[in-house]
């Protein structure tokens, strides 16, 4: 998976498309990945004592990593991942600059 937690993504479908955020979690054996306030959903929580009131929470669900695209700390544009041997050290590198990421 080219895609790592703390990376800066761009949503390619959904209905988020064309807002960017953050990577909070990875999640490798499905293919999925968790971005911080996008493809927010309401999830409804049960009341836990007698007398206090459930609530509606929103949390950020799992998209397909097929579905984001990283975005290039250097060039700020989204752009394709490719990888590079340097130093028996396997490095993830920007198609569009060829920057090491």
């Amino acid at each position: 998976m080219n895609i790592k937690k703390g990376d800066k993504v761009k949503m390619l479908s959904g209905k988020d498309r064309g807002k960017d955020g953050k990577v909070i979690r990875v999640i490798p054996r499905e293919d999925r990945v968790v971005v911080d306030g996008l493809n927010l959903i309401k999830k409804h929580k049960k009341s836990k004592q007698r007398g206090q009131k459930g609530e509606r929470i929103t949390i950020s669900a799992p998209i397909n990593v097929s579905n984001v695209q990283l975005i290039c700390p250097k060039c700020g544009k989204p752009s394709r991942i490719g990888h590079k041997m340097i130093s028996d050290k396997k490095v993830r590198v920007c198609k569009k600059c060829q920057v090491e990421i």
